[in-house]
């Protein structure tokens, strides 16, 4: 973790860009203190329970990077009367008008993937800038969420650069409409880590960079040695003529997202973190996990999550080789 940490932090440096870690993979301020520039941040969340629960913590600079909704606003504003500098994200002119006393990015459709304005609709960008004011308006932010199906380092390459460019190219139209001052966010794990010019860029979100799992390393972007996060799950029976064990972890340990189809439920590796050749979950119900081997009966397994964010997210906290480490806050997030 402390390497993966590492090598983001120096990547950014060199391309000469803040970095403001996405919080919602950890979700643990001793974690989260690693990732960010200071105790007080930048850092980024995908939930205003995070939101409270980092700035109960100590962190007093937060993007909330999901569309925001009205009825989220008193919550949003009761964080900045404590003086946290909390900022949203929003696409239409509906949003803006309740968020004129609100900091706000707009939302950059880079690549078709989710929400967001394309550079080229011009006029509705304006049109949003204008309902949001100057005083509020923060700049622009885009997330290639469509790297995460570039495979390769020319189509990671490319996938940061069409992130790099769409974003940059907004702010230019609204920097020649007379908003100055602007933030220009991008970012993902994939395109952080193969962007090769960030020129116009001001700061990157990552966030699964911290741990990495197993979609990461099929993409290319880190290997499996890299990945710093694990479930331990226990043998608790086998089926000798299928040639499969049961295992203590089902869909409620390992979450349900598959991945690229190409893993099962999770990667299995011993209790020391070596890879089992060729051996994965591949089946899950709630909290039963059938892997494709026989093993013994009570051997202690690790299993590669999929995708680190949602593993992690059902648990409330980690246990390290230092000892345990509760995440921030327990319950909903």
């Amino acid at each position: 973790m402390l390497r993966n940490i590492d090598r983001l932090s120096e990547r950014m440096r060199g391309l000469g860009v803040t970095l403001r870690p996405h919080l919602k993979t950890c979700k643990n301020i001793e974690i989260a203190r690693l990732m960010m520039a200071s105790d007080a941040g930048p850092a980024t969340v995908s939930t205003l329970s995070e939101a409270e629960a980092f700035a109960a913590a100590g962190v007093r600079d937060i993007t909330y990077a999901v569309g925001i909704a009205p009825a989220k606003l008193d919550r949003i504003r009761g964080l900045r009367r404590q003086g946290i500098d909390i900022t949203v994200i929003l696409d239409s002119v509906e949003q803006a008008r309740v968020c004129r006393d609100v900091p706000a990015l707009i939302e950059i459709d880079s690549d078709g993937h989710r929400a967001g304005v394309r550079p080229a609709e011009r006029e509705r960008l304006l049109e949003i800038a204008a309902a949001l004011g100057p005083e509020s308006l923060r700049g622009v932010l885009t997330h290639a969420g469509g790297s995460y199906h570039a495979h390769g380092a020319e189509a990671l390459a490319a996938a940061a650069e069409g992130e790099r460019k769409a974003a940059v190219e907004a702010a230019g139209i609204l920097r020649s409409a007379g908003y100055a001052t602007l933030v220009v966010s991008v970012g993902s794990t994939p395109t952080a880590h193969f962007a090769r010019d960030l020129s116009g860029v001001t700061e990157v979100r990552a966030g699964v960079y911290v741990f990495f799992d197993v979609m990461m390393a099929e993409l290319g972007v880190c290997s499996y040695e890299d990945i710093a996060i694990s479930v331990l799950a226990t043998v608790i029976g086998q089926h000798h003529e299928r040639g499969v064990s049961f295992i203590d972890a089902g869909w409620m340990a390992l979450s349900r997202d598959l991945g690229f189809g190409n893993s099962g439920n999770g990667l299995v590796c011993d209790a020391e973190g070596k890879r089992l050749d060729d051996c994965r979950v591949i089946e899950c119900s709630q909290e039963h996990g059938v892997v494709n081997r026989l093993l013994p009966l009570g051997t202690q397994i690790r299993i590669l999550p999929n995708h680190a964010c949602a593993t992690a997210a059902q648990f409330a906290g980690y246990q390290t080789p230092e000892g345990s480490m509760p995440r921030v806050a327990t319950g909903a997030w």
